[in-house]
């Protein structure tokens, strides 16, 4: 399924690049970006976003332990937007603060353990829509070069609690957070909601 998936990719790339005419253009960005979608979905739930160079740990976040619990803290009381992430296949979400839960208009205990993308997904209204896949290329980059992140400005829509979707613009950092022994444990995304600003300007 990925190999097929990367040689549509593949193969639209090219064909946008020899293509002049604006409307099938358009078409094939339409197609590009649904094929990417798609191979990001499928990464995500087969891989995760590790290469095997930095093994993830097991479990959710160990309370207990000085430094964890101070960032447990610091995490649950700040009035920046943060999800922690779990690298492994699935992509699972480990925890949201506040501050996140109100920007994405969720509950934190009802996503706490879901995919990322079953719970955010694409705008499908939105055939142009490239959130998941760009997102995921960040994630995949981070966990495995181990540097943090900075995302362009990204569009990427979020459902509202009537499940409608809303337009949102974002800045985010993804940063990968290692255990005592320098291996991968977490994915922590620092994501800004830059809508209003952008509407303003």
């Amino acid at each position: 399924m990925q190999s097929i998936l990367r040689q549509n990719i593949a193969g639209l790339q090219k064909r946008l690049a020899e293509n002049a005419d604006e409307r099938e253009c358009r078409a094939l960005r339409a197609l590009l970006a649904s094929a990417e979608r798609d191979l990001a979905l499928v990464n995500a739930e087969l891989c995760g976003v590790s290469d095997g160079a930095l093994q993830p740990v097991l479990g959710p976040l160990t309370r207990g332990h000085q430094d964890v619990s101070q960032f447990q803290r610091d995490f649950e009381r700040s009035s920046l937007s943060y999800i922690v992430l779990d690298p492994r296949p699935g992509l699972h979400i480990v925890d949201i603060n506040d501050a996140y839960a109100k920007s994405t208009m969720t509950v934190r205990s009802k996503i706490a353990g879901q995919a990322v993308f079953d719970v955010f997904p694409d705008n499908p209204k939105d055939p142009s829509a490239d959130g998941v896949s760009k997102v995921y290329g960040s994630l995949q980059t981070a966990a495995q070069s181990g540097v943090a992140q900075y995302m362009p400005l990204q569009r990427y829509d979020v459902r509202n609690p009537d499940k409608q979707f809303v337009t949102r613009y974002w800045r985010t950092q993804i940063t990968p957070l290692f255990d005592g022994e320098g291996c991968l444990s977490y994915l922590l995304c620092h994501a800004e909601d830059v809508t209003e600003k952008l509407i303003a300007r």
